[in-house]
């Protein structure tokens, strides 16, 4: 095997937090698709290139399914192995189970939830000035809001968000067996609450699901690792965007100006998408090539794993201007963020909402916000599944 195969991950350089690794950066500066070794000495293709990126990842000959042999773990699985749900999953059965779950998160379902998402953003920020400052805008703001969503969304008790955060933090870090614990305890707490979903169903997505349990389309197992999958889904990336999102825009004044000083909703829409372009808190989507595929003059054989650097892809020169540069005006509307093809984020809407609804109103409702500490204090998540920053103390 060459040594000069770069390993993977890479890190990201210290003072450029916003930024994708320097190591990627030069691969797709080399190629679209390089080789590159993981940490047990296997080698995947790395793509870095948007155009690579859409095309493979909307291609039926790659696959998701994570028990194939080949396929490219970033860290060991877990004791008993990786999550089982439709995430994972190709072809009819994850057609047949996304669908499931799909309706309360179209565009006009979700357009419908704005006013609960304003109310409790605005609850957030009330609690925030009525308390001490500096705060930290993570456990004050930017956990609470998708957290309380999600969770009315899905009909988990908020009360209870104590426990199922503390899991999801542990699942998104690099410790597998940690890993293992914790997604075995949220799949028997959602478990036990689909079991009741069965017997007392409400308005919710879980009682949603144990009706399917009772009409013997999905087994208890299924619904509570569907849960599970959405639960933590629905709070970690938003909650890191919030945050990173916020620190960006206070890294860039005159952004954060223009955003502030319009009321037009089209700027708005198009500031989100920007940061998402610009940040990319998830970094990797992995598939497995199930038949050779020629691309970008390379041949991928089957059971070649690939290696997908979202980030990169956001950032090619080749599908935005200047694409280090924060620039809330641009249309980015084709960034990586959510993905692609069958397997696109199915909360993107929702996602969407409510990074609208918490800009507009954090920055509207304290124009003073500030950082409390410089940008060097920041603990980043480098660490993590999901980027972002594990605190954000700020002040006004």
């Amino acid at each position: 095997m060459s040594s000069d195969v770069p390993h993977f991950p890479m890190t990201r350089a210290a003072g450029c937090p916003f930024d994708p690794p320097p190591a990627a950066i030069a691969q797709q500066k080399k190629a679209p698709l390089t080789k590159v070794r993981l940490w047990d000495d296997s080698t995947s293709w790395l793509v870095t290139r948007l155009a690579e990126q859409r095309a493979l990842l909307d291609d039926p000959r790659i696959s998701a399914d994570i028990s194939k042999p080949g396929f490219p773990h970033l860290i060991p699985l877990p004791p008993g192995g990786g999550p089982v749900s439709f995430v994972v999953m190709d072809g009819p059965k994850h057609a047949r189970l996304r669908r499931m779950v799909t309706a309360p998160f179209a565009a006009k379902r979700v357009e419908a939830l704005q006013p609960a998402v304003q109310r409790i953003v605005d609850l957030a920020i009330d609690a925030m000035l009525a308390g001490p400052k500096p705060v930290d805008l993570v456990d004050a703001f930017a956990l609470p809001v998708p957290s309380l969503v999600i969770s009315e969304l899905l009909g988990v008790p908020y009360s209870d968000h104590g426990f199922f955060q503390n899991n999801a933090k542990i699942i998104a870090t690099l410790d597998v067996e940690a890993q293992g614990r914790a997604r075995r305890e949220l799949i028997g707490y959602l478990d036990d609450l689909m079991g009741r979903k069965i017997v007392a169903p409400a308005d919710d997505l879980l009682s949603d699901l144990a009706e399917r349990v009772k009409a013997g389309e999905l087994t208890r197992s299924e619904a509570a690792q569907m849960g599970v999958m959405l639960l933590i889904a629905g709070h970690a990336t938003t909650e890191n965007m919030i945050a990173l999102g916020t620190l960006a825009l206070l890294e860039h004044p005159a952004q954060l100006e223009l955003l502030r000083d319009s009321d037009d909703p089209k700027l708005l829409a198009s500031a989100v998408e920007e940061l998402l372009r610009y940040l990319s808190v998830i970094h990797t989507r992995n598939r497995i090539a199930l038949e050779d595929i020629d691309i970008a003059g390379e041949r991928i054989r089957a059971g070649d794993g690939l290696i997908f650097v979202l980030d990169t892809g956001s950032r090619d020169p080749d599908a935005f201007e200047e694409p280090d540069r924060l620039d809330i005006e641009r249309d980015s509307r084709h960034h990586m963020a959510f993905g692609f093809g069958a397997h696109r984020c199915l909360g993107k809407s929702l996602a969407r909402l409510e990074l609208q609804v918490a800009f507009s109103t954090l920055f509207r409702r304290i124009p003073t916000l500030r950082l409390a500490a410089d940008i060097e204090g920041v603990p980043f998540r480098h660490d993590n599944q999901v980027y972002g920053v594990y605190e954000l103390p700020i002040t006004w």
